[in-house]
């Protein structure tokens, strides 16, 4: 059997690849990402801004017996998503109401199940939408609420409205 080494032509495309993937790398992933930019290049771009856009959040909370209602506004950077999430036992009930200033969202509300660790989690609804009502029952203890994707090039502001059995767990970092 006879052994052949790598032709020059693909040794020499192998190095340029490596070459531009880390010019990739260090001229646009590290500073949209994580906010490094040791060329320049991601601030002229803009990029920096999205690894420093920091979803905001404000509360209203009224409770009657173990009823809780809340008046929560998140703000979704442009060009990115947050999960906002409840502490709910089993079979706890949430009824909610959201709506944007105006543009549409992806989302994705969804549950996790207490104490798992293989990533799994069950969605109950998934659209693109600028609002929505509804309620719905937890099928197992755990951490519930909303993904939601901002697409656009300016931030949107959510509304959301909830009330029933649940803690409050705020955004997910």
């Amino acid at each position: 059997m006879q052994h052949t080494l790598p032709s020059k032509t693909l040794l020499k495309s192998t190095i340029i690849a490596i070459v531009l993937a880390g010019i990739v790398l260090v001229s646009f992933i590290l500073p949209a990402e994580y906010n490094i930019d040791p060329t320049g290049v991601g601030a002229k771009l803009g990029l920096t801004a999205l690894a420093t856009a920091t979803p905001a959040v404000s509360i209203d909370t009224v409770t009657k017996q173990e009823q809780s209602t809340d008046i929560i506004e998140v703000i979704v950077p442009a060009g990115r998503g947050v999960e906002y999430k409840f502490a709910m036992a089993k079979f706890k009930k949430m009824q909610y109401s959201w709506k944007t200033d105006g543009e549409s969202l992806f989302f994705d509300l969804h549950g996790e199940p207490e104490g798992d660790t293989t990533g799994y989690y069950e969605s109950y609804a998934i659209a693109t939408l600028a609002k929505m009502e509804g309620s719905y029952t937890t099928p197992f203890a755990g951490v519930h609420g909303w993904y939601w994707k901002n697409t656009s090039d300016k931030p949107v502001v959510v509304q959301l409205t909830v009330s029933g059995e649940y803690q409050v767990m705020g955004l997910k970092q």
